[in-house]
């Protein structure tokens, strides 16, 4: 018996449950100053569900806005709102999902709390940065707040020049400075976690003994750390150019508002890969474990995740492809974008090998991750279009593009949850209602294909996006995008519901709900403040043979060696 075990047969989880992460130090104080990176971890979480339900409130008024075609409103007046305040809350909108949710989503959330009990650790490599980091994501949001205060901003999420240094909105410059000191926050989550990685393995745990979770969060932070800083001295430039008139991008300055779109593309595409790439880690844990099967391909799961994050940077330039740069560099950016789509199918194809043959457990974690599996395929394979010169020239800014970047990007909010619902027993030491928790996914996942799928034909037909009025014929198409919308909202409270009721009602965790084998479930639930009392040993990952379910526990304990089953033999 190893010492882990030898600890665990003495009842670890009881002396664990007197002093957790939770109680150890009381008061708000304890909160605002504290160094554990689970707690950042759980501040970080709790700030971008909140964020998450106050820019999908955005987005049901700018949907309940194109309900109704504006010249069919009686009196003519505005329905909800005038094309003004249309452009500045969907601006909103785009915003705070993208810089405030998305992007930090997984990694500084999910990812503070598990990255270092993935690894057996005490902490991250750095646990003051890991603070310094939450207080300028803090302060990033609250300027970002303190612009809709000001009058807002109507610029659109991309901050595109000259709408960015010719509007009279006066929350431009807060914004832009928020989404700077967002930029940094990133930094230093990713540089603090490859240094986390690299440092505070275990000796046995070899790069290839690795949850698959933490490769992709390992490749997602180089991108953080080698693409955000292009971010911040561009948006730098461009507060400098609203405050003071110093022609960099804005034409009648002389400057060249093309120069802004290579530059905030350049960082902006390979910012989709720090919202999937995240998230493409969490999907081959909760796979693995839901199937009870081990994952399929672990190192061409892997290595496509570095894959990714290097072609990340080279196809910035599809997003340009109407922007008059010449046709050859237009063809090469088109090919790279094909290629990107190569370790991302790899990817698909693993985890639906990992998927036959498995034991399938409907949980909602599980939902969450199939529902990923089915909205990213879409958004891969509506990418192909748009990378294809003589159709993207056709479904450039329509409707098109709009459901293909939510069928991207937006998928990764359904990780998200699926992440938090995963891991919620291990942070709170609580059991959601899981009846609950699966009509709260599924009704999102349904009403989320609702709204998008009906915005491929609408784009196709010629919809301009970012328009707050439309003709007629469109109209049928945007009421089934809005009551889709309404749906996937009704899900998303659900959900929320869920969370926040299992705080007060439910019942207590088990150390390993679910059956997982990563180094984060062999501590109690909530883990303690200094997360083990003993190393824990250093396995496979993926291999669940040396756990069983017990129903008095109510969750899986580990197997006495006399349990385990010993390996098939190989040739049979």
């Amino acid at each position: 018996m190893s010492s882990y075990d030898a600890a665990a047969a003495r009842g670890p989880d009881s002396a664990a449950a007197a002093d957790n992460y939770l109680t150890h130090g009381r008061g708000l104080l304890s909160w605002a100053l504290t160094l554990d990176h689970k707690r950042i971890g759980v501040m970080y979480m709790t700030g971008i569900i909140i964020f998450f339900l106050i820019g999908g409130l955005f987005a049901l008024l700018v949907r309940t806005s194109l309900l109704i075609p504006q010249k069919n409103v009686p009196g003519g007046t505005p329905f909800i709102f005038s094309h003004d305040n249309y452009n500045l809350f969907f601006t909103l909108h785009g915003a705070i999902m993208v810089f405030i949710v998305i992007i930090p989503g997984i990694p500084a959330a999910m990812g503070n709390f598990v990255l270092p009990l993935m690894l057996g650790a005490k902490d991250v490599a750095f646990p003051r940065l890991n603070l310094t980091s939450w207080y300028l994501w803090l302060s990033g949001a609250a300027l970002a707040l303190l612009s809709i205060i000001m009058g807002g901003f109507d610029t659109g999420w991309t901050f595109y020049v000259p709408y960015s240094t010719d509007t009279t909105f006066a929350g431009v410059i807060p914004v832009l400075s928020g989404v700077f000191l967002l930029g940094f926050s990133s930094i230093f989550t990713g540089l603090n976690f490859i240094v986390t990685i690299h440092k505070l393995r275990p000796p046995e745990m070899g790069w290839f003994r690795m949850p698959l979770m933490l490769w992709a969060t390992y490749a997602t932070a180089v991108i953080q750390v080698l693409a955000t800083p292009v971010l911040g001295i561009t948006l730098l430039l461009l507060i400098v150019e609203r405050a003071a008139g110093i022609g960099v991008f804005n034409p009648a300055l002389g400057g060249d508002p093309v120069l802004y779109q290579h530059f905030f593309w350049f960082y902006s595409h390979p910012a989709v890969y720090i919202m999937i790439l995240p998230a493409m880690g969490v999907m081959s844990e909760l796979l693995s474990v839901f199937s009870r099967k081990h994952i399929f391909g672990y190192s061409f799961i892997a290595f496509s995740s570095v894959a990714i994050a290097i072609f990340g940077f080279l196809v910035w330039g599809h997003h340009m492809f109407v922007s008059g740069q010449s046709n050859l560099i237009s063809t090469v950016f088109s090919f790279l974008t094909f290629s990107v789509a190569v370790p991302s199918a790899i990817k698909m194809f693993n985890w639906l090998a990992t998927l036959y043959g498995g034991s399938i457990s409907f949980r909602a974690p599980m939902i969450y991750a199939l529902s990923f599996m089915w909205i990213f395929g879409i958004g891969g394979l509506t990418g192909l279009f748009l990378g294809t010169l003589a159709v993207d020239v056709h479904l450039h800014d329509t409707y098109f593009v709009v459901a293909h970047f939510h069928f991207v990007m937006a998928g990764t909010i359904f990780v998200f949850f699926g992440a938090v619902h995963y891991w919620w027993p291990k942070i709170t030491g609580r059991m959601y209602n899981e009846t609950l928790g699966n009509w709260g996914a599924l009704l999102s996942v349904i009403g989320f294909n609702i709204t998008f799928l009906a915005q491929f034909p609408l784009g196709t037909h010629g919809m301009p996006r970012r328009y707050y009025n439309y003709e007629e014929h469109y109209w049928i198409y945007h009421v089934v995008s809005t009551c889709g919308a309404y749906l996937a909202g009704i899900g998303f409270v659900l959900t929320v519901i869920c969370l926040v009721q299992s705080l007060f009602r439910g019942r207590k965790a088990p150390a390993n709900p679910w059956g997982g084998n990563t180094m984060e479930w062999y501590c109690p639930s909530p883990p303690p403040h200094h997360n083990f009392d003993h190393p824990p040993p250093v396995t496979d990952p993926y291999d669940f043979s040396g756990w069983k379910y017990d129903e008095k526990a109510g969750g899986y304990v580990r197997r006495s060696p006399a349990e385990i089953p010993a390996p098939a033999s190989k040739g049979h």
